[in-house]
């Protein structure tokens, strides 16, 4: 790997948190564009790293390449994580970075973080129908659709698909 995953610093928030903006903006995957609501928690990687852990992969530059949200069971940032569990949330990679295992190194960082959890039985996910490739990234590493995790966080929207890993 010509990167390294580590846990973000200060200084990297404004970029990891364009990253992760852009490749939800520009990869279509929120419903309003530019109004969606959910883009200023998309930037907001200070608030992330106050109620959660965040991972970037940088360069050896110290370019900020991508990053992830790792969080617990009943931890803010926790969506679907039941009692024990371990979950990750926006999970994005520079479109610049695309292709070079990024996006896979991430995850496997959470899983490996999740395994060093005392009685965590398992790490889980939400993600959108349309994130394809990032699917095929968790399907390899042994993730399996959990159908009956799907939900809904807005009413009128396409429900978000839940996957699990067991640990």
């Amino acid at each position: 790997m010509d990167f390294t995953i580590r846990a973000i610093r200060p200084e990297e928030y404004e970029a990891l948190g364009d990253i992760t903006a852009r490749a939800y903006l520009d990869d279509g995957h929120l419903d309003f564009g530019e109004e969606d609501d959910y883009l200023h928690l998309l930037r907001d990687v200070a608030r992330r790293v106050a109620e959660a852990e965040v991972l970037v992969a940088v360069d050896h530059a110290g370019t900020v390449l991508g990053g992830v949200t790792f969080a617990r069971a009943g931890e803010k940032w926790a969506d679907i994580a039941r009692d024990g569990e371990a979950e990750f949330r926006m999970l994005a990679v520079a479109k610049d970075a695309r292709g070079r295992g990024v996006g896979e190194a991430l995850v496997r960082a959470c899983v490996e973080r999740a395994r060093e959890i005392e009685g965590c039985p398992r790490m889980v996910l939400s993600t959108q129908s349309g994130m394809a490739t990032a699917h095929r990234i968790y399907e390899r590493m042994g993730f399996v659709r959990a159908p009956e995790r799907d939900w809904r966080p807005i009413p009128d929207m396409d429900p978000l698909l839940a996957y699990s890993l067991e640990l």
